[in-house]
């Protein structure tokens, strides 16, 4: 992973660090692990909803820390007590994550929640430069590595590790559009109508579900570090992560997994284009046969995905306007991602055989 620059520490004088109180964060810090003062703070760049900063004390020793965007949040998002339960209920199954420090809920500390997770070593693949450094048999093993680690989420048993209430097992789909509905409703900066036409599309053509899992919600190849001589080293960013349609995990990676032949985007969709990395036909078939299910349904599961990231991204184009996400080193380029979003929606309505005019 690429080393962060040198940020304001906790006993620099400098000023104080956009969405972190550096004394309170690293007083908390000190109770629960062994750390040398001061500490240094720098956000990663590259998020797109909670703010992500790597923590480096004294002696080099590295923590990752999350916490919620800045200002406004609209209600049940960002919730870090989730993800932290997430990853402590998985730390002890063939699922790879993050080891966990400890979970802040006292906003006296750093007014909103966060929590604090150990240093992965590995590299995480999120943009083109990146994916370009790696060899073609690198990125074949990657695709690999991470259409396995999505088999090993999928067949985790949710009652013996302590998720069997995290959420309602059925009805996946149905709660999905109700949530995103919602959230568009609340964050939008415009109006698309063809939203609002798949949406009831997705409502009258759902497949029957498959067995409830733990869905990941934002499975892709940008969220997870890797291990280039291996498998998965972590996978990262639950936020979205409820019980659910697995083929929905499915979906939305391969939402984000383009072929060659697809149009550049910006993301992981240029990067997978990249030789070595399996087509898309490929990471379903190694997924189907793995799961032994039928991918009949694929096609909705990938539109289903395609309409919820745009419902995602009005709200983190909403927020970047707003000044919510922080200041960051590489600043995504607004007008670019403002035009994704349709162009989402224009797929998933293509996925489903919709006209788009």
């Amino acid at each position: 992973m690429t080393e962060p620059r040198p940020a304001h520490g906790a006993d620099s004088g400098a000023p104080a660090i956009e969405g972190i109180d550096v004394p309170r964060v690293t007083a908390w810090l000190a109770e629960r692990t062994e750390i040398r003062t001061p500490l240094t703070f720098k956000l990663i760049a590259g998020g797109r909803s909670n703010m992500t900063f790597i923590v480096t004390d004294a002696a080099g020793t590295r923590f990752v820390l999350r916490r919620p965007p800045l200002g406004k949040l609209l209600p049940s998002a960002h919730d870090m007590a989730r993800e932290h339960r997430l990853m402590s209920a998985l730390a002890d199954t063939p699922v790879p994550v993050p080891r966990m420090v400890g979970l802040c809920q006292d906003p006296a500390v750093n007014e909103r929640d966060f929590y604090v997770m150990h240093w992965l070593d590995g590299v995480v693949v999120r943009d083109v430069e990146i994916g370009r450094s790696l060899g073609e048999d690198v990125r074949r093993r990657m695709s690999h590595a991470l259409i396995d680690t999505l088999v090993t989420l999928h067949r985790v048993d949710i009652d013996a590790v302590g998720l069997g209430n995290l959420a309602k097992r059925e009805g996946y789909i149905e709660r999905q559009l109700k949530r995103w509905t919602t959230q568009w409703e609340q964050s939008k900066t415009r109006e698309i109508p063809l939203i609002d036409t798949v949406r009831d599309a997705l409502a009258s053509r759902m497949p029957p579900p498959s067995k409830p899992t733990i869905a990941h919600g934002d499975y892709r190849l940008s969220n997870c570090m890797m291990n280039p001589a291996g498998p998965v080293a972590g996978v990262l960013d639950w936020e979205l992560c409820t019980l659910g349609e697995p083929m929905a995990d499915l979906g939305g990676l391969l939402g984000y997994w383009h072929d060659p032949s697809d149009p550049a985007q910006a993301g992981d969709p240029l990067t997978t284009g990249l030789p070595g990395f399996l087509t898309q036909e490929e990471m379903a078939g190694r997924y189907a046969e793995a799961m032994g299910v039928a991918l009949s349904t694929v096609d909705y599961y990938r539109a289903f995905a395609q309409w919820r990231l745009a419902c995602i991204g009005e709200g983190v184009y909403a927020r970047y306007l707003g000044g919510q996400q922080g200041s960051q080193d590489e600043e995504i380029d607004l007008e670019t991602y403002k035009q994704s979003i349709p162009r989402r929606v224009e797929r998933a309505a293509r996925l489903l055989g919709l006209a788009t005019k």
